[in-house]
């Protein structure tokens, strides 16, 4: 199912005793477009703290409740590692708060996430053998992680190859592989009203200094794109109709499940 990434906004997250504290932001990875973890505003308890939570953990989306339900308890997120995403992440930084849950780490394997097609698909070994092999896989992996906050990056300019067309409107995620699948264009300065979709695999770069998105179409392309309105669920026949008129192939039959990397700048 894919939905926009404001609807999960306030949704509350259910630990196995108790409440967590609500979604306030969501964290993708620039390279592969993955929700990698989901900010959570955790109130009163914890005195307010804000900690993360991947989609490892994730059981059950209630969209009608907007609830999530994690297989973590409140003292294990209590004593989780702290990750400040508002400052550069390094691989181990994550190593370490992937080794305390015994999570895979998602950057080593051939899959979206590492091991496994889709989080909620991956069978968590014992402890320590997920500790051995997240910290193995952090130590491997130096470099800073591609973490970038889904609220910062709406608004940001869409520069399509032969110029600005609009600006990122929003997100639409994939609740099963925890990936974004499209980004909202509001073309309004052009085209009075109108949004289309553009997938991230169109993405050439994100640079950060401009706050801006390049993307591999042109503005005529961009322009003449089938409509997108908010009422309207998006169905496979409209995703088709999407990826024709682009002449690109669909992300469901492009080797699925397997990692893709997009181009970022700073």
């Amino acid at each position: 199912m894919l939905n926009k990434t404001t609807h999960l906004q306030g949704f509350v997250i259910h630990a196995k005793d108790g409440e967590l504290g609500s979604v306030e932001d969501l964290y993708f990875d620039d390279e592969t477009w993955a929700i990698r973890y989901l900010a959570v505003e955790t109130g009163g308890w914890l005195g307010g703290k804000p900690v993360l939570i991947s989609p490892f953990s994730i059981t059950e989306v209630d969209w009608q409740a907007k609830k999530l339900h994690v297989s973590l308890n409140r003292k294990q997120v209590e004593n989780s590692p702290a990750l400040d995403v508002h400052q550069t992440v390094s691989r181990q930084h994550e190593g370490r708060y992937l080794d305390y849950y015994g999570y895979p780490s998602y950057w080593d394997g051939p899959y979206l996430w590492g091991p496994a097609l889709y989080p909620a698909g991956y069978i968590m070994p014992a402890p320590a053998t997920g500790s051995e092999k997240a910290a193995a896989a952090a130590w491997s992996e130096p470099e800073d992680s591609h973490l970038r906050s889904v609220a910062s990056v709406t608004g940001y300019h869409i520069s399509a190859s032969d110029g600005e067309i609009g600006h990122v409107a929003g997100f639409f995620i994939d609740d099963d592989a925890w990936a974004i699948r499209y980004l909202e264009v509001a073309t309004n300065n052009w085209w009075p009203g109108k949004k289309v979709l553009l997938s991230p695999a169109w993405v050439e770069n994100v640079s950060w200094s401009e706050s801006a998105v390049h993307v591999a179409v042109t503005r005529a392309m961009i322009q003449d794109a089938p409509e997108f309105e908010e009422a309207m669920p998006i169905t496979r026949d409209y995703e088709n109709q999407l990826y024709v008129h682009y002449g690109r192939p669909s992300y469901w039959l492009n080797q699925a499940g397997h990692r893709t990397a997009f181009s970022s700048s700073e």
